[in-house]
């Protein structure tokens, strides 16, 4: 299935909350990340990405609609050459290597655009599919933290994946 990448837009709104309002992708990511997804909700994420630059959030779009988001965070600190990626994708979309292309042209646009060596995603120990979708992409199981997440009222082991530039 074919997609592309690309800078959000106020336009985006209506089909970001059609497709982020769902809790099949919200178990899987950070209380940050509301469910229900409202249209209030849909407009602060527009509103904060609005100004990157260099753009660090992508949108991930289908037949000309906006299905999911990619994006990095850039660390600070003695983590300055690190950055996190995360990602959602709509759920009707699942099962198709959009995720894993996504997250390699992510990575490749990461390590061309910004100043680091490693890129890494925190996936829960029970997201196979996420698990699989950094693997596809080339990262690497770096650790697992026991019990380090509380979510929806139970401990999941959080889990580290990792790619670094010279791997590209």
């Amino acid at each position: 299935m074919e997609f592309k990448l690309r800078k959000w837009n106020e336009t985006d709104l209506e089909s970001l909350i059609k497709y982020a309002d769902n809790p099949n992708i919200a178990k899987w990511l950070t209380n940050r990340f509301p469910h229900p997804y409202t249209r209030e909700d849909g407009k602060a994420y527009l509103a904060m990405i609005a100004n990157d630059n260099p753009t660090r959030v992508f949108a991930i779009e289908v037949n000309g609609e906006a299905v999911g988001s990619i994006g990095i965070v850039l660390q600070s600190d003695i983590h300055e050459k690190n950055a996190e990626i995360g990602y959602w994708l709509a759920e009707e979309f699942w099962g198709h290597g959009i995720a894993s292309k996504a997250v390699r042209e992510i990575t490749k646009y990461g390590f061309q655009t910004f100043d680091i060596v490693r890129m890494f995603a925190r996936p829960f120990s029970t997201n196979e599919k996420s698990q699989r979708i950094l693997e596809n992409a080339g990262f690497s199981l770096e650790a697992k933290l026991k019990k380090a997440i509380f979510k929806n009222g139970e401990f999941i082991d959080e889990l580290i994946y990792a790619k670094f530039r010279f791997e590209e």
